[in-house]
C-alpha cells in the first residue's frame, strides 16, 4: 500500500520500519534505566524501588521486541 501525501510517496511498510526502530530505540533506553534504578535500590536497601526498576527494565524490553517485529515485517514486505 503507498501513500501520496503531495509530492512524497510513502508506503506503509516504509512507516513501520521507522516506527520498528524507533521502538527499538526507546525500548532500550527504558531496559537500561530500569537496570540502574535496579541496582540503585540493590545498593540502597530499597526494595520498592529495585521492582519499580524491574518493572521498566521490562517495560523496556516489551517495547524492544515489538519494535524487532515492526522492523522484520517492514523487511518481508
Amino acid at each position: 500500500m503507498t501513500i501520496s501525501s503531495g509530492t512524497e510517496d510513502m508506503s506503509v511498510s516504509d512507516d513501520l520500519g521507522t516506527d520498528g526502530l524507533k521502538n527499538q530505540v526507546k525500548g532500550a533506553a527504558k531496559e537500561v534505566g530500569g537496570k540502574l534504578r535496579n541496582a540503585a535500590g540493590g545498593l540502597t536497601g530499597n526494595t520498592s524501588e529495585q521492582i519499580k526498576g524491574k518493572a521498566k527494565e521490562l517495560e523496556g524490553k516489551a517495547q524492544r521486541k515489538v519494535g524487532e517485529a515492526e522492523t522484520d515485517i517492514d523487511r518481508n514486505s
